[in-house]
């Protein structure tokens, strides 16, 4: 039955105005009792005390005692009809319910812990199929006061609810994932848009299809006394922000030499990119890897395997979750693994840094640059930097805290349960980048990295890719094993596509910021605090630009 609140105020107010007063006779015989309202009406009570063995001192105190406790009485009395606890009908249940009150002690602790107690036994314990579980917190709220659960079902149906929502996270934190790896595969509208039109110049206008460099500077190709930079990628916008950030940042840009390698159905738009848009005094040659005599199936079998391998093809196109169990895999594992699953590691043009010293057999040393980084600060110390004989100049990513960058070492990238693994490496190793590396090429000459690299590479086909997940950095870390130098951090910051609380200072101090990690700055996913550093060196003054669209928001 429903209990009219407002009534039951009104007659705790009226209880409450109400005066009681007693009134003793001067023989003591009789006691009368008077209570008074607000509205005027009087009730009495007489009292006639009999001549008994009981002496009037005592009855006095008796009943004044009586008189200043009963106004209590009434009162805790009428709150607890008032609160709807009308099953307490005794003084027993009133003592056990505002005794301890009274006593200043609280039964809540002992609340709690029993229904710790029971949330302690359901943890082990499997959900009844008959349980019903709500679609949001709101319903269950609705069912808790519908229902009038006991404490078990009520902790059953809660852990069933959390465990609900625990699930559906999961599912939506592995579907962003698989989402945001596809977006990181794809290629921008914007610039397949401008790689196309790039192409189609080139077949119409001779302006694209002048040679690079003009032929009075091709001796300077192999010229040793200019700083000589490789870069390797079928991205024309990402191209030109690396030639264009390293020739604005250098003091001596006219000592520049900037050698693009692409493949075959990029190079047309990829020349008549740089063709058009010249960026002296710096000197650009543009190559396809159609165009090195040496890049032949006979020098480079196992990565011609590597691309017709079904398995592989399968790995790296096929459905990424197929026998991954995502209920025992972290979001953070299923991301690195989703990293490994890049196409471009069955790239040639991922994979063509092994190869420098003979693709330019006449110089001494290069500089390779990832497609993904910007240069923001002058490299010519680089040129300078003395590598105590070893090939390759490279920042360790070993010695800070972060886990995603710079807490790497061996074990980060191998199988170490493999047996050949086991043997041959130390999972303490420290792990160094690649993207920004200088390479002593008369040093490597006289060392067998190349040979290291195919063979470690076999193996791993041979293992079903095993020992890694196929990618370009593990076979590098083994085959320069023993032949890297550790340059300054401050050279070469990492992660800009990885995190977006990259600190913002550091990357303004730093000599060249990589984008490496799936939020490159010319996609979508890209970080919109990160992205200036790169946008800045777009040419949106260009008519290709501006056409397709590129960044526009």
């Amino acid at each position: 039955m429903a209990i009219d609140r407002g009534c039951h105020c009104w007659g705790l107010e009226k209880l409450l105005r109400t005066r009681m007063q007693l009134h003793f006779s001067p023989s003591m015989r009789s006691i009368t009792i008077s209570s008074s309202s607000s509205n005027g009406f009087v009730d009495l009570m007489k009292i006639k005390v009999a001549a008994r063995h009981i002496s009037y001192r005592t009855l006095f105190h008796t009943i004044l005692i009586l008189a200043f406790l009963l106004p209590f009485v009434f009162i805790l009395t009428a709150v607890v009809t008032l609160e709807g606890v009308n099953k307490c009908s005794s003084l027993d249940c009133l003592g056990r319910r505002f005794g301890p009150r009274l006593l200043g002690r609280d039964d809540s602790g002992r609340l709690v812990r029993e229904f710790y107690k029971i949330l302690k036994q359901i943890n082990t314990e499997d959900l009844p199929p008959h349980i019903k579980l709500p679609e949001s917190f709101s319903q269950l709220v609705s069912n808790m006061k519908n229902n009038q659960y006991d404490a078990k079902t009520f902790a059953l149906v809660l852990k069933g609810t959390m465990e609900k929502l625990e699930r559906e996270i999961r599912e939506a934190k592995f579907a962003e994932l698989m989402n945001k790896h596809f977006a990181a595969s794809s290629i921008p509208k914007g610039i397949h848009c401008l790689a196309l039109r790039l192409t189609d110049e080139y077949s119409s206008n001779a302006l694209a299809r002048k040679q690079l460099p003009p032929p009075e500077l091709l001796p300077l190709l192999s010229d040793n006394s200019y700083q000589h930079f490789v870069l390797s990628t079928d991205n024309i916008l990402a191209a030109s922000v690396v030639v264009t950030s390293a020739v604005q940042s250098s003091l001596n840009p006219e000592k520049i030499v900037f050698h693009v390698i692409t493949d075959k159905k990029t190079y047309a738009g990829m020349h008549s990119w740089f063709a058009l848009n010249p960026v002296s005094p710096a000197i650009v040659e543009v190559k396809g890897v159609h165009q090195f005599d040496w890049l032949t199936r006979e020098n480079v079998p196992v990565l011609e395997a590597i691309e017709s391998h079904n398995g592989i093809r399968s790995y790296y196109h096929g459905n990424h979750i197929a026998g991954t169990n995502l209920s025992e895999t972290t979001p953070r594992s299923f991301y690195s693994r989703l990293q490994a699953r890049s196409p471009k590691y069955i790239s040639l043009l991922n994979h063509i840094r092994i190869y420098l010293p003979e693709l330019f057999p006449n110089l001494d040393k290069v500089i390779f640059l990832d497609d993904d980084v910007v240069i923001q600060r002058d490299l010519s110390p680089l040129w300078d930097l003395d590598l105590k004989g070893k090939v390759n100049g490279a920042v360790e990513t070993c010695r800070g805290d972060d886990d995603w960058v710079m807490s790497k070492r061996f074990r980060t990238y191998f199988n170490f349960s493999y047996p050949l693994v086991a043997q041959s490496l130390n999972p303490d190793e420290c792990a160094w980048a690649y993207g920004m590396n200088v390479f002593d090429l008369r040093a490597w000459r006289k060392t067998n990295i190349r040979d290291t690299y195919h063979s470690w590479l076999k193996e791993n086909l041979k293992s079903n890719l095993s020992m890694w997940k196929l990618g370009t950095l593990p076979p590098a870390l083994i085959a320069f094993k023993d032949h890297v130098h550790p340059i300054d951090p401050s050279w070469h910051m990492l992660g800009l596509g990885y995190q977006n609380n990259t600190n913002i200072e550091n990357v303004k101090n730093a000599a060249v910021i990589h984008y490496n990690g799936q939020s490159k700055p010319w996609l979508p996913i890209g970080f919109d605090h990160l992205r200036p550093f790169w946008t800045k060196y777009v040419n949106y003054s260009s008519d290709f630009i501006r056409n397709c669209h590129i960044l526009e928001s």
